[in-house]
């Protein structure tokens, strides 16, 4: 006998990013699974096909939800259902001309405060260690602290949040307008946020660019980003979390 189908919504798109490298990899990763069947989104415009699945992977990058449909996804997710969140999902970016730096603009209240957090800055990216906070958590059992090269997120929280893994950073981020990061605190790497009955699990790290995805700001990128993509540890908290979004593996919650 057959086990039962799980329906997944995958929504990947946005700017300044390889979306075509994240959207593959995060299919072939629930591909693993011959149950879960995917339906791909580049946004959240369908937010009658996207709340009809069972669970939700998102992996974006300025693409927020108008207030109306950011209720629709937190009532679905207070229901019972479950969110793996990735990378840039709580992001929003504007330019200030007057400021000449990036800025996140604190108008899309109900979406950010769902998922728990609102991406602010980041450092150039270099390696930084990520460090396990709950050893014990299954998601993060046996996982040793590992360097990622990736865009080390720096956000507004909005909790409560279990913090699974973080890193620590301080410093200042001249290219955005929340530039200053001089208190020394951890910086949440993966987190789980409670919703109702539902929960969402977010995990910062999968930065990807590639040659063509700082159009229209230049023309071409002088190199091909992978982050934390090739490192094992990703991998396999990856692979861990769509088995806990799936509900696949009991031990994992």
């Amino acid at each position: 006998m057959l086990p039962p189908r799980i329906n997944a919504a995958l929504v990947v798109g946005g700017r300044y990013h390889d979306m075509d490298y994240a959207r593959l990899q995060l299919l072939e990763a629930l591909g693993v699974h011959d149950q879960i069947r995917v339906r791909v989104f580049e946004d959240y415009r369908d937010i009658d096909a996207i709340t009809a699945a069972d669970l939700l992977v998102t992996y974006t990058v300025d693409v927020v939800p108008e207030e109306p449909t950011a209720i629709r996804l937190r009532e679905w997710l207070a229901a019972g259902h479950r969110w793996l969140a990735l990378h840039g999902t709580n992001s929003v970016l504007r330019w200030s001309k007057a400021a000449k730096a990036w800025e996140a603009p604190r108008d899309r209240a109900a979406f950010m405060q769902t998922v728990g957090s609102q991406f602010l800055s980041h450092p150039p990216i270099a390696p930084y260690l990520v460090e396990v906070t709950q050893p014990d958590h299954p998601l993060v059992a046996g996982i040793e602290p590992f360097h990622a090269e990736d865009e080390l997120y720096l956000s507004e929280l909005h909790g409560p949040l279990e913090v699974l893994l973080h890193t620590r950073w301080s410093g200042d981020t001249p290219l955005f307008v929340d530039r200053d990061w001089t208190r020394d605190e951890p910086r949440p790497v993966m987190y789980l946020k409670r919703e109702g009955d539902g929960e969402l699990l977010y995990f910062t790290l999968g930065h990807a660019r590639g040659r063509y995805d700082m159009q229209p700001l230049m023309a071409e990128y002088p190199s091909v980003e992978r982050g934390s993509w090739p490192v094992p540890a990703f991998r396999e908290l990856l692979g861990r979390g769509i088995r806990w979004a799936a509900r696949l593996d009991v031990t994992l919650g």
